[in-house]
């Protein structure tokens, strides 16, 4: 990452920019900076869940990154058979005899597919502006990012004219508009163009004031260059006052007030005719003026991003641009409302690449495409061992569950190929998908050693189905969607346990504990065993919610004492000779003991089979666990597994070391632009390259040590850290179909108020005393922990002694 902007043409030098005579006071929730993006994780982000931009904030020339979240390549395939049906017993019985060297070279020539044309989302291109060179210096110079009104805007003074520029990403009008205005009448010029950068494509100029670029999403780095949609962007310009004139593939305006700008996307991935359209859209939005565009895009966006707001305590570092308040951090500081604004930076990155109707969910990418992540070898894609599911951790708690409805609609969608990985692949009913996906549903076998046999990935992807119905408590939604997609996993799962020979209990397997090694007792290392701890975690969180969701909806009951029964017979949780929660179902020592994965530490987040409430020792063997991989001297220390650190010690009631992880993601994986990147050398990356997990599980550790509701209880300030002795947060959900404010005061609560959705019992637990009152009753005597019954649209108050 951090490459030079060769494509940017004309880039004003930092040193060309006088300091403004008052540096704006930093008004968050908004990034803002005092100079152009030179690369691109210098710049800013925007997005309406399907279309997106990174703004540069040129002077000489503005460059706009454009993606879409279906421009993908590749196509659906049918992997060939592999005889993994007809061999699994083989497997099972050289894991369960020991012979691993021997199970390691079966699963490799049973259990692994060639690539083939698997695919990668890609970028589309560039829309580019060229302005008249300035002959003096800029002045007031201001680039930002206002989170409030998802608006990217700049601002400057060139040769004694302000210019100011807008560009927001209109989920009402579906596309991405650009504002361009100068305080003097006639002094905008500009040349426009645009191009669908590596795509294979061809531009045109179909009418005086458009631009139209089509192409296919062809590349040989992930597919066979032959396969992939076919997309269509266009750009139209609309000019107040000057000259608009077409030559060369580009548009030149001349002498304007203003002007804006009109992009439109799309592609073939759903069928239908993408340039059609194009043109459809941009007529639609060009008829409205400027003003009515910009006032439905926020009151669009902020009837999401309102519900929730944050505050750590006051700051002084107010009169600061981001990145140099970022580097502050970097070098040893605090600052809490650079955390504030991370924390509502990432709900806003949320919304912005994942709206109701979005197409497909977001990729490991979001939907902004940086060209990095699509050329490695583990592409841009949807990744199910991990960092899919960490994309959308925040959905629920964040109060964004409109937010979750691209993934829900993922998950179930991947029930139909499921089926037939399914019944082709081990001779099983129900559905199963593995740890990679993509746009085509790909749920197959993958090509990777550690991790290609990981046949609970779905499970635990599926489990978001369940966490939505938590939150919500949409009875329609448990029975008609989540139930079903639950209910047709566990029946694969009751398929394709086997008891183990030994131990008796059931099991996965062959199977990895995704993307580690162990060392056998042979001395060799492996990957592959029978009954690896984070499938005994998955396959008994899916048993105890269909059996849950049965008890709820009053169906299947046998099927549901079928399930009991299997979950009777799944290993238990094991501590291992140093204390460790184990990964797998023997007592390995790692293979890899500074590896990245520690996918067995789900049993404490997000799941809740560990807690310190409920089950202490294993909480401390977590803590244990985490603790022994962390302080290995080259620990694979990357952007999502430092994010799990902050929800694994919030889980642990630990707010200073949760606050820790905080400071550690922010100094050393999060860019300028406050986007995150998986590190250089990690993973066979040459480059630092951006990836939105760490944004995201970020963000929800952020709320988990705000607020937890695990295990039927709300817990407040479970994990407050020294470092926020004063602040409130208002509107964060709890499970249980609860909104929850809470305010604190030198590290103790004060006052919170819990309003109720739905029926029930709300359960509140705190680590110190309370006043508990509902509407027209007297307040309870002084307790940490409460039961109250409630109905929908009762309020709780509760008030800190």
């Amino acid at each position: 990452m951090n490459r030079p902007l060769l494509l940017l043409m004309g880039v004003v030098l930092m040193a060309q920019f006088a300091a403004p005579a008052e540096i704006p006071a930093w008004n968050p929730p908004t990034l803002w900076y005092q100079q152009p993006a030179t690369c691109w994780m210098d710049a800013l982000p925007v997005g309406n869940g399907r279309l997106g931009a990174m703004v540069f904030g040129g002077v000489d020339a503005e460059h706009l990154a454009l993606n879409e979240s279906t421009v993908w390549s590749g196509e659906a395939e049918t992997p060939k058979d592999l005889g993994t049906r007809e061999h699994l017993a083989e497997i099972r019985t050289a894991l369960f005899e020991g012979r691993y060297a021997e199970a390691q070279v079966l699963c490799r020539k049973y259990m692994l597919h060639k690539k083939g044309n698997y695919c990668t989302h890609l970028p589309l291109g560039e829309l580019l502006l060229r302005f008249p060179e300035t002959s003096g210096d800029i002045h007031g110079y201001r680039r930002e990012l206002d989170l409030d009104a998802a608006n990217a805007s700049v601002q400057y003074t060139a040769d004694g004219v302000r210019y100011e520029r807008s560009v927001l990403c209109s989920s009402v009008d579906q596309v991405l508009v650009i504002r361009l205005v100068a305080s003097t009448l006639g002094a905008l010029s500009f040349e426009a163009a645009i191009n669908a950068g590596e795509n294979p494509s061809e531009i045109s100029a179909p009418e005086p004031e458009s631009l139209a670029v089509t192409g296919h999403a062809y590349e040989t780095r992930q597919s066979d260059g032959k396969c992939g949609v076919r997309f269509c962007a266009r750009l139209k310009l609309v000019a107040d006052g000057g000259r608009v004139s077409a030559a060369n593939n580009a548009l030149t305006v001349a002498g304007a007030n203003a002007a804006t700008i009109f992009v439109a996307i799309n592609t073939d991935f759903l069928s239908g005719d993408p340039e059609a359209l194009c043109r459809e859209q941009i007529a639609a939005a060009s008829r409205k003026p400027f003003e009515q565009l910009l006032a439905a895009h926020i009151a669009d966006h902020q009837r999401l991003f309102r519900r929730v707001s944050l505050d750590l305590g006051p700051s002084i570092l107010d009169a600061l641009p981001t990145n140099q308040r970022l580097e502050r951090v970097r070098a040893g500081g605090d600052d809490p409302e650079l955390i504030e604004t991370f924390f509502q930076y990432v709900r806003y990155l949320l919304i912005a690449s994942s709206r109701e109707n979005s197409p497909l969910p977001a990729n490991l990418q979001g939907i902004w495409n940086d060209s990095l992540a699509c050329g490695m070898g583990w592409t841009c894609d949807f990744h199910l061992d991990i960092n899919t599911q960490q994309n959308y951790w925040p959905a629920e708690v964040c109060n964004l569950s409109e937010c979750h409805t691209p993934l829900l609609n993922f998950i179930e969608s991947l029930r139909a190929p499921g089926r037939i990985t399914a019944r082709e692949t081990y001779g099983c009913p129900g559905w199963v998908c593995h740890a990679v996906t993509n746009a085509w549903r790909y749920t197959d076998l993958g090509w990777g050693v550690t991790w290609g046999a990981n046949t609970t990935a779905g499970v635990w992807l599926a489990s978001h189905l369940w966490e939505h119905y938590q939150f919500t408590g949409d009875r329609a939604f448990l029975a008609e969607r989540a139930y079903p997609a639950l209910k047709e996993a566990a029946e694969f799962f009751l398929a394709y346990l086997v008891e183990h020979p030994e131990y008796h209990y059931l099991v996965t397997g062959p199977a990895p504990s995704p993307e580690n090694w162990f060392i056998a007792p042979d001395g060799s290392r492996a990957s592959e065993s029978m009954g690896p701890t984070c499938d005994t975690v998955l396959v008994r969180e899916l048993f105890s919610q269909c059996i849950e969701a049965n008890r709820l909806l009053g169906v299947d009951t046998e099927f549901a004492a079928t399930l009991e029964a299997a979950r009777a017979k799944l290993p238990p949780l094991k501590i291992g000779k140093h204390g460790q929660l184990q990964e797998w179902l023997e007592d390995f020592e790692d293979g890899i003991p500074h590896h990245r994965h520690m996918v067995h530490l789900i049993a404490l987040y997000p799941f809740d089979q560990i807690t310190p409430q409920r089950t202490p020792e294993l909480a401390q063997a977590a803590r244990v666990a985490v603790e022994r991989r962390i302080s290995q001297p080259n620990w694979e220390d990357v952007e999502w597994s430092r994010a799990n650190l902050i929800n694994f010690y919030a889980r642990l009631g630990d707010g200073a070391l949760a606050h820790d992880s905080v400071l550690a993601l922010l100094r050393k994986m999060t860019d300028n632009n406050l986007l995150t990147f998986s590190a250089a050398g990690i993973g066979g990356a040459k480059d630092n390259i951006f990836v939105i997990d760490g944004n995201l599980a970020g963000a929800a550790g952020i709320a988990e040590m705000l607020l937890q509701s695990h295990g039927g209880e709300i817990r407040l300030l479970p994990a407050l850290p020294p470092a926020w002795p004063d602040g409130q947060v208002k509107g964060l959900r709890a499970r249980g179909g609860y909104e929850v404010d809470i305010a604190w005061r030198g590290g103790q609560l004060t006052e919170s108020t819990i309003r109720a959705t739905r029926d029930g019992v709300c359960r509140i637990r705190s680590a110190t005393a309370f006043h508990l009152r509902s509407e027209g009753a007297e307040p309870t005597v002084p307790s940490s922990a409460a039961d109250i019954p409630v109905k929908p649209g009762d309020m709780l108050h509760v008030s800190g002694i």
